[in-house]
């Protein structure tokens, strides 16, 4: 695959090749890896095509492909990953930011903006916040919220901790370990969840499974095991009239609508597509206190 010497050019056409039977953004991943490698920004690689790589560089580009190659996620590589225009640290450790969770924040945004209250100062939980994505992309771009960012795990909390202080958000983001919100009393307007939704049987299928977190896959026998614990918990914090928000596998559109209808039978409940078109999040707005 390799050779002694590469210009630009020739790099990132070897790289899209190699990298077409693993991965549907070859050219894209391609590119971003050796402007990484390069420290350079993309549109520069594509001004420079003849220009010859570095021994050191070639050794880097070369060393980080067969990584690529092998399946390993090209976030991992770079440490870092983009998600509703911001940037985030992310590791092994944490589910890697999606663009279908970009729904969740739309939602959250738009309720946020639209159910202002008298009183400044909306409460909100993001449960199982591994990197922290959810909770700083919507105080980002909301003042008038505080959130409360939980996980069971201390290596994703670093990570989670790391990101909220980048973003300058430490004191409207509060990074805390925890099991859902087992022993929290404090009532909620909000509650956004990523919580894992995929069924242990089909969980060794997937190739993130080698790479992802299985603590942030794993969603038990049916899927529904954090969920079903999840849905029962907020039944008892969330405020009349909150929103309750949480993403689900598409498969199990139906037995997630069906938690929570029984959970709140006077609720709006709906699950909204994803930008393919599949059910891809649960939506509950209560009523409002009358």
């Amino acid at each position: 695959m390799f050779t002694d010497s590469k210009t630009i050019s020739q790099a990132l056409q070897e790289s899209t090749v190699a990298l077409a039977p693993v991965s549907e953004t070859a050219r894209l991943d391609s590119e971003v890896w050796l402007a990484y490698v390069l420290g350079v920004e993309r549109p520069w690689l594509l001004a420079h095509g003849e220009q010859e790589l570095s021994e050191q560089h070639l050794a880097d580009w070369q060393s980080g492909l067969q990584r690529l190659t092998g399946g390993e996620p090209l976030p991992y590589l770079l440490g870092h990953w983009e998600f509703y225009g911001l940037m985030f640290q992310v590791s092994p450790s944490v589910l890697i930011p999606r663009p279908e969770t970009e729904l969740l924040v739309d939602e959250a945004l738009a309720w946020l903006r639209t159910h202002r209250l008298r009183t400044p100062g909306r409460a909100a939980a993001d449960v199982g916040t591994g990197s922290a994505a959810i909770p700083v992309a919507i105080a980002a771009n909301e003042p008038d919220v505080t959130f409360h960012a939980i996980d069971i795990s201390p290596d994703a909390l670093a990570i989670a901790q790391t990101n909220v202080s980048q973003h300058g958000l430490a004191e409207r983001v509060h990074v805390s370990q925890g099991d859902l919100l087992a022993g929290f009393d404090a009532p909620l307007d909000l509650i956004t969840a990523n919580l894992p939704y995929i069924p242990s049987a089909r969980v060794p299928t997937l190739t993130v499974a080698k790479w992802e977190p299985l603590l942030a896959l794993d969603g038990g026998a049916d899927g529904l095991e954090l969920i079903r614990v999840l849905i029962q918990q907020a039944g008892r914090l969330l405020k009349p009239g909150g929103l309750f928000l949480e993403e689900i596998d598409p498969e199990l559109e139906d037995s997630v609508e069906a938690l929570a209808r029984q959970q709140w039978p006077t609720a709006q409940v709906e699950v909204l597509a994803d930008l393919t078109g599949r059910p891809r999040l649960l939506r509950v707005q209560l009523e409002a206190a009358k």
